[in-house]
């Protein structure tokens, strides 16, 4: 067989980076769901399986400086691009694989530790059941007792009503062989024919048009690992959990931290008719049919040890918050995946008040006067609520010290801020306070690599000038009523206000986060 073994490897995947798999935030998951974290404040091993473009390793590796980080892709211009970029950030706690999964499983992979940490994003799904084996073996082998897992997935029945829609276009593109991405938007103009047609599968399903709709605007990057993958497969909560069972893991939670709180996706009687089930992986699979899941992120721990409650409410006083927005943006209705959820304007406003004073533990916040009678767990709900909306981004205090491990963060975000002349591929800087990525516009990755370049600091007409020449060098226009705008003065006023924008509202937020 090919070594791609029918996955697609002649386009890289979509360079992305995902937060809920840094150490940090599992350990939040696993203690809001009463199991026991793995300790940060020491030394601790992690491996990504299938890390894509590497943007998630990288960034995670430069900023928890405490860990030793590890990664295997079998695509080989995924590894050479991971490991370029970590080559130019100097990171030594990172080793980047171009290994199988198979030769992973089998232990053919020589000097590898045993890990505190496996994670996975969504590779579960897009590969065969002799690498879902594999990939099976490898945590029995390697996890650490206690540690834990996040494994995303495709997830049924969410899928159902797509899944003819990926045969579909499947059995187009292998009609007509060529390059991947090519063969995609074939099928998807293939697919818009049939939508025009009025094609019974398309008009007698509504719940496919969201779908459709998403499929038709996707990046080729992501949309052909999704639906061209020859074993592709969408599998129902308790046949991954069969899966798993051999490695003796034990479901936690989620990663998606609003499912944390029942409460806000489940009336009694819904919570009622899931008790009825005796077994835990069907109760938890019900919920995915009341809520039409179609993507999971399962939280798993070998060897769980639940917490009672002064042990959880410990650790939760532990979690600290910083403001990823400025005071006067927070919003407090979220879109979750299970519909809007509005928080307490009094709480939430509370809360947010303190946290633009500067970072704050959930235990001091609930010893606030204007917060009076509020329970840890209660605040965790709040934390949780801002995280998932991207307005706070919560940390560990222990891991992250007093500035003397931002070195590798720092020549991190430098090496990204010198690839903007050459595309946007990397949105995202590092924060080694959060032990995490943080996004940001195109414009602001531009404005923090000139404020953080070596030499002196520009002033402000410094700073538009270089601006205005490095928007030139990078073929970027601002846009001005939603075209980009070609009029210089034009463009160098809305660019200075984007200046002004900046320096008024974001460089504080970075300076909270330990960037600058």
């Amino acid at each position: 067989m090919a070594w791609n073994e029918g996955y697609v490897s002649d386009i890289e995947y979509t360079n992305g980076f995902y937060s809920d798999l840094s150490p940090h935030h599992l350990n939040f998951s696993c203690i809001l769901h009463g199991v026991e974290p793995v300790p940060l404040d020491q030394p601790y091993t992690y491996f990504e399986l299938g890390f894509g473009r590497g943007q998630t390793l990288n960034v995670l590796a430069a900023a928890n400086p405490n860990g030793q980080f590890y990664g295997n892709d079998f695509n080989p211009a995924h590894v050479a691009g991971a490991r370029a970029l970590a080559a130019k950030a100097q990171l030594d706690n990172l080793t980047l694989l171009e290994n199988s999964f198979e030769e992973l499983g089998q232990g053919r992979v020589p000097g590898l530790p045993q890990f505190d940490f496996i994670t996975l994003h969504g590779i579960y799904t897009w590969v065969n059941r002799e690498n879902r084996q594999h990939i099976v073996d490898f945590i029995a082998r390697y996890l650490k007792p206690g540690g834990i897992v996040s494994l995303s997935y495709n997830a049924m029945p969410g899928w159902s009503s797509a899944l003819p829609l990926q045969r579909l276009l499947l059995e187009f593109s292998n009609s007509f062989p060529g390059r991947s991405d090519l063969q995609i938007q074939a099928g998807i103009a293939y697919v818009q024919q049939l939508q025009n047609l009025q094609a019974g599968y398309i008009t007698d399903n509504p719940a496919l048009a969201p779908r459709l709709n998403a499929l038709i605007n996707s990046d080729p990057h992501y949309s052909v690992h999704e639906y061209l993958n020859q074993d592709w497969e969408p599998l129902y909560h308790t046949d991954v959990m069969r899966d798993v069972a051999r490695a003796k893991l034990d479901f936690a939670g989620s990663a998606d931290l609003p499912f944390a709180f029942p409460e806000l996706y489940l009336n009694a009687d819904r919570q009622a008719t899931i008790d009825l089930l005796p077994d835990a992986a069907m109760r938890e699979t019900m919920k995915d049919y009341f809520l039409d899941t179609s993507f999971r992120k399962d939280v798993l721990v070998r060897g769980a040890r639940r917490m009672g409650a002064a042990r959880q409410a410990e650790c939760l006083a532990d979690v600290h918050l910083v403001m990823l927005v400025p005071r006067a943006k927070m919003t407090f209705s979220f879109q979750t995946k299970v519909g809007v959820v509005t928080g307490n304007e009094q709480v939430y406003g509370a809360v947010c008040d303190a946290l633009a004073t500067g970072p704050h533990s959930l235990a001091e916040l609930a010893a606030l006067p204007s917060l009076p009678g509020q329970s840890m767990q209660s605040l965790a709900e709040v934390a949780a609520m801002l995280v998932t909306g991207g307005q706070v981004v919560m940390y560990f205090p222990d891991v992250a010290q007093s500035g003397s491990d931002d070195a590798a963060a720092h020549r991190l975000n430098r090496a990204i801020g010198a690839q903007l002349r050459y595309g946007d591929d990397y949105r995202i800087l590092c924060s080694s306070l959060a032990g995490s990525g943080i996004n940001m516009e195109f414009i602001d990755r531009l404005l923090f690599s000139l404020l953080t370049q070596e030499g002196e600091q520009p002033d402000l007409a410094s700073l538009q000038a270089q601006a205005a020449s490095a928007m030139a060098r990078c073929g970027r226009r601002l846009l001005k009523d939603g075209a980009a705008c070609d009029d210089e003065a034009a463009h160098q006023q809305l660019l200075n206000a984007a200046i002004d924008e900046f320096l008024r509202e974001k460089l504080p937020v970075l300076q909270q986060l330990r960037m600058l």
